[in-house]
């Protein structure tokens, strides 16, 4: 079977309508950082300095009817492959602050996501003679917005090993984390292994609303919709190879891109969801890996592990490689719809 990622492509790239014939096809590559804004974190401003994750970008662009044959269309289109990892952890060090210093320390929540897209903009490309050829120009700007499709499962490193309780992570009040429960003598400080084995899309760790109108937020979807934004700047090398940086913004219209949301799952709601007792205790660590997040019963100690009412986002920063494949006019051809 096919990927839906295929029939979408294709789509982009070919209509229905019989036009006269494209002379180009852009294709951009870029690598790049992307920085998460979600519900974890242990700064108090907008910048998550170890929340920075790599991200990398295959383009299509420039491939509409050109009749005129402008050097490039001031109003095209564009198509984009992306990978972005999204990540961060609440333990780890960051800013000279490390254990129980750290905001979120006694929350202890991380994750992963590798997410995958495909999304189509509308580029405004901003240059200052249409009919002059952009190598002779050089620098011109652009900006854009669009609309994408991701798939991505957040992960989270809750063990060492297999998802066993017996390997699971114990945090201290001292601000380590070792291998024994709080309160013994003989604990040893171990680091968590960055492997991520824990599907959190896979566990009842959340619950939304509160008394009879409480229920538990069960398996979400692992596809989102974002909207980027973005402004950049490109610089013809040659008649065909360019270089060039952009920076963008992706909003979407889920807050579970990090596996956080609302409040954690009471125990009762746990409960209900798991018959076996092994199952109900490994739910309970993964939905409060510290065990200070809350004390399992709904109420003012239950604490919240996020904020419904702020959709998750991400910024990214890339530079592009990109180069201009002149194509053969003919006389019949498609355009994008």
């Amino acid at each position: 079977m096919r990927h839906p990622f295929h029939f979408l492509f294709l789509a982009a790239l070919c209509g229905t309508v019989p036009v006269h014939g494209q002379r180009n096809l852009e294709v951009g590559v870029a690598l790049g950082a992307d920085h998460f804004s979600g519900d974890l974190g242990n700064w108090d401003g907008a910048v998550q300095w170890n929340g920075i994750r790599p991200a990398m970008s295959l383009t299509f662009r420039d491939y509409l009817n050109n009749p005129k044959r402008y050097i490039t269309r001031a109003l095209t289109t564009e198509t984009r492959f992306s990978w972005h990892r999204l990540g961060y952890n609440e333990v780890e060090p960051t800013g000279g602050m490390s254990g129980v210093e750290l905001r979120n320390f006694k929350r202890g929540l991380n994750f992963r996501n590798d997410l995958y897209g495909i999304s189509q903009h509308l580029v405004l490309n901003m240059y200052r003679e249409p009919f002059q050829p952009l190598y002779e120009q050089r620098f011109f700007a652009f900006s854009f917005i669009g609309v994408g499709l991701f798939y991505g499962r957040p992960k989270a490193d809750l063990f060492r090993g297999e998802q066993d309780l017996s390997n699971r992570y114990y945090y201290w009040a001292d601000g380590t984390i070792r291998d024994q429960p709080r309160g013994g003598t003989s604990g040893k400080v171990i680091e968590q292994d960055g492997t991520y084995e824990t599907d959190l899309y896979s566990w009842t760790t959340e619950g939304n609303g509160m008394g009879r109108e409480a229920k538990v937020l069960d398996k979400p979807s692992p596809w989102h919709v974002g909207i980027p934004v973005g402004v950049g700047i490109r610089y013809m090398v040659t008649r065909e190879l360019a270089i060039g940086a952009e920076f963008s913004y992706y909003m979407f219209f889920s807050d579970l891109l990090d596996g956080v949301s609302d409040r954690y799952a009471t125990y009762n709601e746990i409960g209900q969801t798991y018959s076996d007792s092994t199952q109900q205790f490994l739910a309970r660590y993964i939905s409060d890996p510290t065990g200070w997040g809350t004390n399992g019963n709904s109420g003012i100690y239950t604490s919240r592990r996020g904020n419904p009412a702020l959709p998750d986002s991400f910024s990214y920063f890339t530079f592009e490689v990109s180069y201009k494949f002149k194509r053969n006019s003919v006389r019949r051809s498609y355009v994008s719809l």
